[in-house]
């Protein structure tokens, strides 16, 4: 980094030692940044950067990036969006392919006439050269006006030749690449069923969007495949016995089918992975040579039946035993990555995040894509023991169409040639593939492009090898995943890389201390919250790939007091490397300073100390599910072997009871009478909603607390946090919310019109209308617009508000996590959630429809009845619950 002319590098060091010197600088009193850059791999980087007032600071970030092939293609994703007119800006892309470019093509989302007359590509048989240099007219959306029209993304997507059928081989430096990418095989029939979580947490727009990219999948499957759908809340059921196959009319029943899921209830992921390999299991007939897998979507944590993560993952191991593969996709942020990542792993599968944004069933639809053509499996990769050392993976379970496997590896001894042989087994046959490479030619390939790093293979070797060895660290027993983690990390130090086990720290001299530090968490890092500067103009941030920083994000930290002016050069340099580390690709940006907005709906902040708040376009809303056709059969008990141990652990959506301790709780008036509907109506909202610990019964409360007082809900000295909350005047519901942490010191208030946040005497106030996030000290708050918002803090349970609106708006509360709260939580929730118990007791005149729910020695009478459930997003499902009313 270079401030006022002077130029500081940057160290790799350790995590811990780098957090250290970090926490030190910041301790002086010194302003601290986060910049996150999410994107949608495993990688990402998080940007902490202190700067001094009025001084001048150019970033310089070089970086490498494996492309990944996938559905036969590289792809190359530059984010434009400069948000102003630039008087010289320029994206560069260089490709170079000894194996030949096969195809090359180029594509953006804001590319107009005018545009694209600035747009050059130029390409020959192994080269290719893109530029894209609009001038300050082309740049404009019409001559009077100042505004640009570079607000999107410019993709560059290409493929190589393949004339050789065991891959091509690049070698540097002594270090060889192995790229294998078979194409034009006999494609697998598969045996897959989708096992989806159906539970309440995925009402609205998750399950909206799992019915669509569902839809689709189904058409792409082929005649020779078989499936089959197992679903599940706190209860699994399939949708048929045994497999089907891929017929016309069996897919239209199954689209049908589709059509009618909804969403209730906890999560039993355990019985329903069971209850999927057990279909494979009794499945009779099929292919002798066919791939068995198992897709599981899931937005949540285990609630329901087995919710230990360590018992399920070693069940579900167990169950398998190496003859299927288990995909895992998580949806959203609430979802236990690391527990979906290390079944996944440990079952010859991958996980994979998908994300909640409007193209969630593109996402769904595309990893099927990816993994919908096995063409290969049980590979074996093959090469000399004697001559290479430090091998990468080299044996594979599957392989599928249109992707590719990179081997890497060191070569030890003097040789001419270095042959390679590959096994692998085919849809009619067992394949050997062999080739030979001859080491000075493929040496002499690369030693006049002056562009690629001279050892980019060598780093590349080493990414691979760190990656792979912190993946075995996932599943790996606690001695062998230190031994693992202190490999990756020396080889991290050595080759300089940020990784999830060391930081990249820039220092100033003792006399101007300052520090900036950069961390790339893991993909299961994202559910944790991060930390944001005081003063600094913050917005959210565009998705990036591993590794990518741009100037548009950087520059969100320019100091307000010097702007930086409009039609200026650039300031900050960027050279993006689309493979250096690679050999698949090259390309390099300089672009000019950005302002600090984002999207259609940006907005500058300047929130309080240690603060931040991040704006975002919100999505759609979502729509109000369709019913359709379909049948239902409950899925079989696992085998008492298999089956856990431990009773039913609270369910995920945990809400709330009332006011403070010294309240009474009474039976309700109301009385359900009459015949049981088959689906109850429901014309109301409670007022507040919570699931007992350890039990799946959810209460439902109302109180006749008077309008504009307040109301001590919830307080747990040993977790920091207390809850009270106001009634409103015109409507029998609450309006307003204030909940207090102690550490960090912030008080949020949350009414119908806002959500204000107090830290240290400085307020930030969030509005309904925009969706936003701020974080104050790792206290993370994320409003969604006009639905919910979540209070989440490490180790502490989470706080979650759901926004209704009605003629007249109102507001509902209830926790996640509340296996967090301590033994000394109190009030009348507090208590709930520490001494309370549901009981069934007939022989206390006690009709069906009622039960007993003792509260610290008390016994109160309760009522079964069907309520509005304000903790989804369609209030379509009611939600069954016992009812009480609260008095003075």
């Amino acid at each position: 980094m270079s401030i006022d002319g002077k130029v500081y590098p940057g160290i790799i060091k350790e995590k811990a030692s780098a957090q250290k010197q970090y926490d030190t600088a910041v301790s002086h009193g010194q302003s601290a940044g986060l910049v996150k850059i999410t994107g949608r791999k495993l990688e990402q980087f998080q940007v902490s950067v202190n700067i001094a007032a009025g001084s001048g600071v150019t970033f310089e970030l070089t970086y490498e990036e494996l492309l990944k092939r996938r559905l036969g293609k590289y792809e190359l994703l530059i984010r434009v969006r400069p948000k102003q007119l630039v008087q010289h800006f320029q994206v560069d892309v260089h490709i170079f392919e000894p194996q030949g470019i096969r195809f090359l093509e180029t594509n953006s989302t804001f590319l107009t006439n005018e545009l694209t007359e600035a747009l050059t590509k130029v390409q020959n048989e192994t080269k290719a050269h893109i530029l894209f240099k609009p001038t300050v007219d082309q740049q404009k959306i019409s001559p009077e006006l100042g505004e640009t029209l570079l607000n999107g993304d410019l993709l560059v997507r290409y493929d190589v030749r393949r004339d050789a059928t065991a891959g091509d081989i690049q070698i540097v430096n002594g270090y060889f690449v192995h790229y294998f990418a078979p194409r034009e095989m006999p494609v697998f029939p598969k045996n897959v069923i989708f096992v989806i979580d159906r539970s309440g947490s995925m009402a609205g727009r998750k399950i909206e969007q799992t019915r669509e990219a569902l839809l689709k999948i189904l058409q792409d499957l082929r005649s020779e495949d078989r499936f089959g759908f197992i679903t599940f809340s706190s209860k699994v059921a399939e949708w048929r016995s045994s497999l089907l196959e891929a017929t016309k009319e069996n897919v239209e029943s199954a689209a049908a089918f589709v059509q009618t899921l909804t969403a209730s209830g906890g999560t039993d992921i355990h019985r329903a992975l069971l209850a999927a390999v057990g279909t494979l299991q009794r499945a009779e007939e099929l292919p002798e040579r066919s791939v068995s897998m198992i897709i599981l979507l899931t937005d949540g944590q285990p609630t329901s039946g087995e919710t230990n993560v360590e018992v399920i993952q070693e069940n579900i191991q167990k169950a398998i035993s190496g003859k299927y593969a288990l995909f895992c996709l998580g949806f959203g942020f609430d979802v236990s990555y690391k527990f979906l990542e290390k079944m996944a792993l440990s079952n010859g599968g991958i996980a994979r995040r998908i994300y909640e944004n409007a193209d969630a069933a593109l996402q769904l639809q595309g990893f099927y894509q990816e993994v919908a053509t096995p063409i290969l499996m049980k590979i074996e990769m093959q090469y000399p023991d004697n001559a290479i050392e430090g091998l990468t993976k080299t044996n594979f379970k599957l392989f599928f169409e249109g992707s590719e496997i990179v081997v890497s590896g060191k070569i030890r001894n003097e040789l001419d040639l270095l042959p390679v042989e590959i096994k692998a087994q085919s849809r009619t046959s067992d394949l050997t593939l062999k080739e030979e490479a001859n080491v000075k030619e493929k040496e002499q390939v690369f030693q006049n492009q002056s562009y690629i790093f001279g050892n980019f293979i060598e780093r590349l070797w080493a990414y691979l090898t760190i990656q792979q060895l912190l993946e075995k660290s996932i599943s790996a027993q606690e001695d062998q995943q230190k031994a693992l983690e202190a490999q990756a990390l020396e080889l991290s130090l050595r080759y300089g890389f940020v990784t999830p086990l060391t930081s990249l720290l820039v220092t100033k001299p003792s006399e101007q201390p300052q520090a900036e530090l950069v961390n790339k968490p893991t993909e299961a890092d994202n559910e944790k919250s991060s930390s944001f500067p005081a003063g600094a103009s913050v917005r959210k941030l565009s998705s990036r790939p591993f590794g990518k920083i741009y100037e548009d994000d950087l520059d969100t930290y320019k100091r307000s007091s010097a702007p930086l002016p409009k039609n200026s050069l650039a300031t900050s340099r960027i050279q993006v490397g689309d493979d250096l580390v690679v050999a698949r690709s090259h390309a390099w940006w300089r672009g000019p300073p950005k302002l600090p907005s984002n999207g259609p709906r940006a907005a500058r902040i300047t929130p309080e100390p240690g603060a931040s708040v991040a704006w975002h376009a919100a999505p759609a809303a979502a729509k109000d599910p369709k019913g359709g056709a379909g049948a239902w059969r409950e899925a079989p008990e696992p085998p008492a072997s298999a089956r856990c141990c431990e009773p039913f652990v609270a369910g995920r959506w945990r809400a709330l009871l009332l006011p403070g301790s010294n309240k009474k709780l009474l039976s309700p008036v109301v009385r359900t009478t009459g015949q049981t509907r088959s689906q109850p109506l429901a014309n109301e909202y409670p007022q507040l909603l919570l699931q007992l610990p350890a039990q799946n019964e959810t209460i439902c409360l109302n109180t006749d607390g008077q309008a504009q007082s307040s109301v001590d809900l919830l307080s747990d000295p040993e977790q920091g946090i207390s809850v009270t909350g106001n009634l409103g005047d015109k409507m029998n519901h609450f309006v307003q919310f204030r909940i207090t942490y102690v550490n960090p010191s912030v008080q949020i208030h949350v009414s119908t019109d806002a959500v204000v946040v107090r830290h240290n005497d400085e307020t930030t106030r969030l509005p309904w209308t925009e969706s936003a996030t701020s974080a104050v000290q790792g206290l993370r708050l994320s409003v969604e617009k006009e639905r919910s918002l979540t209070m989440s803090l490490p180790d502490t349970v989470t706080v979650k508000i759901s926004f209704i609106k009605l003629p007249d708006d109102f507001l509902g509360l209830y926790f996640l996590d509340t296996n967090h709260f301590s033994d000394n939580v109190s009030g009348v929730l507090g208590q709930l959630y520490s001494k309370a118990q549901l009981e069934n007791k007939p022989s206390v005149d006690q009709r069906d429809d009622e039960r007993l729910l003792s509260v610290s020695g008390s016994e109160h009478r309760v009522t079964r009845q069907y309520k509005k459930d304000y903790r989804l997003e369609a209030a379509s499902d009611p939600v069954s619950c016992w009812s009480l009313h609260l008095t003075s």
